[in-house]
């Protein structure tokens, strides 16, 4: 393989004309150019320059190398800038999250992109587990979980606080133990951790969510509260995927006397550099949240 910078010294000689000039240009001394160029006639086994006292031509091997060798050379530079560059707001951000706080940031997220067409948004909901074991295999640049790390491989910080929410049909505005026996539960992959901390700390009759009868499951975050606006039942959700419901009148949320929230966490791979535009992406969202 022909080495680079003896590839970069001849074809700078030959643009300069001038062994002199060539090694002030590149920082170095005359004899080094020469010695670079008898390099690289010693390896290619072929003279690259008829040289008449201290001038040179080309000969037809050298004017071949010329040729296709500024082309690589040029391609190296380019290689070389591209590399460099970290736009902040170009190339894809890869993040996972679970689906409330989704609902929240992916129109957001949208609107970065169609100010920014560069910038290209792959957003997927997933699971806290899900989206843990994705940052540790490299599959996203980002995730949002909305409890701390268990894997060594990926780090964390607390980014913003997230209610949960109680929610109701609309009829219902001041719910007590019975109306909730009464109502039943609307469960979803979340619910009985959510229903735990919230009516724990709210009802001391609540000992686990079993003691509701349950009248429906979905795992769509935007279609848990169908069944609560269509009086089937009662739910707990963290506040965003109830902001984002699209007929709010048909519900309640109600904000209980003693408040429980979410703490949501910012992860990503402990071995990853974060490229400028996830640092663009992670800036916005601490501002959204």
């Amino acid at each position: 393989m022909i080495n680079p910078i003896w590839l970069r010294t001849f074809c700078t000689l030959v643009e300069v004309g001038h062994f002199t000039r060539t090694a002030e240009r590149l920082h170095m001394t005359q004899s080094g150019v020469s010695q670079q160029i008898r390099k690289l006639e010693a390896q290619l086994e072929q003279p690259l320059l008829a040289r008449h006292g201290k001038q040179f031509t080309l000969t037809a091997s050298g004017e071949r190398l010329y040729q296709q060798g500024r082309t690589v050379i040029n391609a190296l530079s380019e290689l070389e800038q591209s590399v460099a560059q970290d736009p902040a707001y170009e190339g894809q951000v890869r993040l996972m999250s679970p689906g409330s706080v989704g609902l929240k940031l992916y129109p957001q997220l949208l609107a970065l992109q169609v100010e920014h067409p560069a910038l290209v948004v792959d957003y997927r909901f997933a699971s806290n587990g899900q989206v843990e074991q994705s940052i540790a295999g490299y599959e996203v640049d980002i995730g949002f979980m909305t409890r701390p790390a268990s894997l060594a491989e990926v780090r964390c910080q607390p980014i913003a606080t997230e209610a949960l929410l109680l929610v109701t049909p609309a009829t219902v505005t001041e719910p007590d133990w019975a109306q909730l026996l009464q109502l039943g539960f609307i469960g979803h992959p979340d619910g009985e951790h959510h229903a735990g901390l919230l009516l724990s700390a709210n009802y001391p009759e609540f000992q686990h969510s079993h003691q509701f009868s349950l009248m429906g499951f979905s795992n769509q975050i935007n279609l848990i509260l169908e069944p609560v606006s269509r009086g089937l039942g009662f739910t707990v959700l963290p506040a965003h995927a109830v902001q984002s419901f699209h007929n709010p009148q048909l519900i309640h949320s109600h904000r209980l006397a003693v408040p429980v929230d979410e703490t949501l966490y910012l992860s990503h791979h402990r071995n990853r550099a974060l490229a400028a535009r996830v640092k663009t992406v992670i800036n916005q969202v601490e501002g959204w949240l």
